[in-house]
């Protein structure tokens, strides 16, 4: 999707723009005359040539061949099952699969967000001493999407792109927008220099104000933070963000530490877990061609355990040659002074020097450096799935060689909405208006400059428009407005693959080989505009073919 898909369907827009511009409009090429010239008509002798009527005329042309390309693109949907690539990665090279566990082997109900903001908010009120008057702030899970950045000193949420430019618009204080021209204000325009983002991790360190929300359960975290600005803001109140994020995100930590989720994920099971036989499919499918597979979570094993006898079945061991729980990644990748340790069938941790990682048994912390010592597990023959692009994958990718696949759920659900005809319709002309304002701000005249004016404000309303189809605040998880997202970015970097869930693994064989998509680099762009696209994108009617 984030690059390869987008292009692929721009270009049918570019090509489509650029023939229009060349000969009139896009009926030339095949093999109809042109509704118009290409230039402004000759004007009468001691006249001036109409713009205003030579651009509209232009706009209309570009519209009908913006009209005529739509069936072309609704015929060859996108496949939400797909596995994407970004670096070329040959499944008949992977010896060993290896899995984080939440939101990789198993994914939760729309419930489990509600469960955290109310344990959070609680835990706010009543060891925290927050206003009670915040418990009437309930859970919204369409305000934020994974991927923001916090400004942890001045209490704003917002969308930045690869660039690390702000993408005005997304920015929010509380549960309100903060206007473009005081965001401008206050940054200085609306690029985030380089100190002040996120470290590397994407946390808040070391001077750097910026705090990335890239893991799913950072969902309900960003929504209690803008709930409990929102009621300070609304009620005059002056408080300090600084200890308001650390509140907070203590508050999110002692859900889980101090085991609130995992307790109640285990009474109740069947509301919070969402039963899947494709998570035990794909494992059954890679044992059956000999695979080795492992698991490392920063889960607890009892609760581990309930969860897999679930989804897979009371064997679930059986499919995995090493077990290890309460990794705290990504220390683990990092920290070489943390041994393992073996705990029993009843969880209690024994004090024996671990000299091989047994099948069948369940290990607690140990780190990565061991590890590979005690598997021989090395390099490129190894493939790891986890959904946290940095707590899971990158240091894997970057230190050790190991081929990563991300697990994004969001994926699914915004190739879904890429593949209706209105959000077709609205980008292929968006892009196309793009191309014609590209061309047409050579004509400086006044009067083209008050039509000129009248497309650019069209174009700034539908981008809006494509924003709000994924999310009405932040849009896109993957796309900012023309450019990629900061979270893209760093999933283009530390994932050689990535998918909405593993069951899409069970679309290809073992020893399949996927290839990027090559999408043409800006200084190639004018050859490419020139002829349709000759790449290909993972189509929905390929995959139904099969």
């Amino acid at each position: 999707m984030a690059a390869a898909v987008v292009v692929a369907r721009g270009a049918g827009a570019r090509a489509a723009t650029a023939a229009t511009l060349r000969g009139g409009c896009g009926t030339a090429a095949r093999g109809r005359p042109c509704v118009g010239p290409a230039r402004p008509l000759c004007a009468a002798p001691g006249t001036a040539p109409d713009m205003k009527r030579y651009l509209w005329e232009r706009y209309q042309e570009a519209k009908r061949s913006t009209e005529e390309l739509v069936p072309s693109i609704m015929s060859n949907l996108l496949n939400p099952d797909a596995i994407f690539s970004n670096n070329e990665m040959s499944l008949s090279d992977i010896e060993i699969y290896g899995f984080d566990y939440d939101y990789t082997l198993v994914f939760y109900s729309k419930h489990l967000h509600t469960l955290i903001f109310n344990a959070a908010r609680d835990l706010l009120i009543n060891e925290h001493r927050y206003p009670a008057e915040i418990r009437k702030y309930e859970y919204d899970p369409n305000f934020a999407i994974r991927g923001l950045h916090y400004d942890v000193q001045r209490a704003v949420l917002m969308k930045i792109d690869a660039f690390h430019y702000i993408q005005l618009g997304t920015v929010y204080r509380g549960l309100s927008v903060v206007p473009d021209e005081e965001v401008i204000e206050m940054y200085e325009g609306s690029h985030v220099p380089l100190e002040q983002m996120s470290d590397f991790y994407g946390k808040s360190s070391h001077g750097n104000t910026m705090k990335q929300f890239m893991d799913i359960f950072s969902l309900p975290e960003m929504t209690l933070l803008s709930c409990v600005n929102e009621y300070f803001l609304k009620n005059n109140i002056d408080y300090e963000p600084v200890h308001l994020y650390k509140d907070v995100k203590d508050s999110i930590r002692d859900v889980h530490i101090k085991g609130i989720m995992y307790r109640a994920i285990e009474a109740d099971i069947e509301k919070y877990i969402c039963y899947a036989e494709q998570t035990r499919a794909v494992l059954a499918k890679l044992a059956d061609h000999g695979k080795k597979m492992f698991l490392i979570t920063n889960s607890p094993s009892s609760f581990v355990d309930k969860g897999m006898s679930y989804i897979v079945g009371k064997d679930w061991r059986d499919l995995f040659d090493v077990v290890i729980v309460q990794a705290e990644k990504p220390n683990f990748f990092n920290d070489k002074r943390r041994p393992f340790r073996k705990m029993n069938e009843k969880g209690v941790l024994l004090w024996d020097k671990i000299h091989k990682l047994q099948k069948g048994q369940i290990y607690k912390q140990g780190n990565l450096y061991e590890f590979l010592k005690l598997t021989g597990w090395r390099g490129s023959r190894v493939l790891y799935f986890g959904d946290h692009i940095y707590s899971d994958l990158a240091d894997l990718t970057l230190k050790h060689g190991w081929r990563t696949g991300a697990i994004i759920p969001e994926l699914r659900s915004e190739l879904k909405i890429m593949n209706t005809e209105q959000y077709i319709q609205t980008m292929t002309w968006l892009q196309t208006l793009t191309g014609l304002l590209e061309q047409m701000q050579v004509h400086r005249d006044a009067e083209s400059q008050l039509v000129l004016q009248e497309w650019k404000k069209e174009r700034k309303e539908m981008r809006e428009m494509t924003k709000s189809f994924f999310n009405a605040q932040f849009g896109s998880l993957f796309r900012t407005d023309q450019n990629p997202t900061y979270f893209l970015r760093r999933l283009s970097r530390f994932a050689d693959i990535y998918m909405a869930s593993l069951s899409c693994l069970l679309n290809y064989d073992v020893s399949h080989t996927f290839y990027p998509r090559r999408t043409p680099l800006q200084h190639e762009l004018p050859a490419w505009s020139e002829r349709p696209p000759t790449f290909r994108t993972p189509l929905l009617q390929e995959a139904q073919a099969k």
